[in-house]
């Protein structure tokens, strides 16, 4: 080969070496430009885009907030519970927990649920549900379910021990005996009493002798409730005829006053008269005295 053409070569591969050069820079070039690193951005954007971005969160989190207070505002509003009246005096009952805020339908009080309520465990002496002059039944103090609560029935007997019953029932029956019997019914939750409770079986003769002096007084006491209850009635009835017709009975206590006035004006002009006329006579007598004594001188 010749120098000429070993020079023209190798001119011509330094162009397409260079060609390639500016190729490969340029290519990396723009693969730069589009990964750069924001930190080498002007400062003018990543100003703007920081203030961007916390506006941005500020807003999330305020609305954040504002949704669950509308929810809560919306959907739960605060209610206020009362409790009702315990339907026992003692031992164990049930009583209603009425709401009074928050009720639906706009109602200004709704009872919610019914619990349970205890009051003091002794409940002293109580009466039999049914007794006739064979037999007496008696109920321990419960609440439905009658099986949810253990019962124990004792006789009791005077200075001894008293004998427990093998009856574990609320219900106890039993028959009379020739002198009278005192028995006690335990009521027990979860082996603890939350009641207690007195039942006195009498005699046949003894409760002979209460139903006969019973109806004596519960008539005595029927006839007076009777008539209380018509003596009130009756002035009942006097006040609002009176208040209905004022104006007539008013005339009427006038006319009746005006009448009355009347005679007593009489009376006392008769009074008078009758007065003039028995002091007349006495005077009289003294005129004729002095007539007398005048025609003597």
């Amino acid at each position: 080969m010749s120098p000429g053409g070993a020079g023209c070569s190798n001119g011509l591969l330094l162009t397409v070496g260079w060609l390639l050069l500016a190729g490969l820079r340029s290519a990396c070039g723009t693969n730069v430009t589009a990964v750069q690193d924001p930190s080498l951005a002007p400062e003018g954007e990543g100003e703007n885009e920081g203030e961007e971005e916390a506006e941005n969160e500020a807003e999330a989190e305020s609305e954040a907030q504002t949704l669950p207070e509308e929810d809560v505002s919306n959907n739960t509003a605060v209610k206020e519970v009362e409790f009702g009246m315990c339907t026992v005096t003692c031992g164990v009952g049930i009583r209603e927990v009425i709401l009074t805020n928050g009720c639906p339908g706009g109602e200004s009080k709704c009872i919610v649920r019914v619990e349970e309520c205890r009051g003091p465990v002794d409940c002293g002496w109580g009466r039999p549900i049914s007794e006739s002059l064979d037999s007496v039944r008696m109920a321990c103090t419960h609440i439905s379910p009658v099986n949810r609560f253990k019962y124990i029935w004792k006789l009791l007997r005077p200075e001894q021990q008293p004998v427990i019953l093998a009856n574990d029932s609320a219900i106890l029956e039993v028959r009379r005996e020739v002198r009278p019997l005192v028995f006690e019914c335990a009521t027990l939750d979860n082996n603890e009493i939350v009641a207690s409770i007195k039942f006195t079986v009498y005699t046949t003769s003894e409760l002979q002798m209460k139903r006969s002096s019973r109806p004596d007084t519960d008539a005595v006491l029927v006839f007076v409730l009777t008539i209380g209850v018509i003596i009130c009635i009756f002035v009942i009835f006097v006040l609002i005829f009176i208040i209905i017709n004022w104006g007539a009975v008013k005339s009427f206590w006038g006319e009746k006053s005006s009448s009355t006035e009347i005679p007593s004006e009489l009376s006392s002009v008769r009074y008078k008269d009758s007065t003039s006329l028995d002091q007349s006579p006495t005077e009289i007598p003294g005129t004729e005295d002095d007539a007398l004594s005048e025609w003597n001188e």
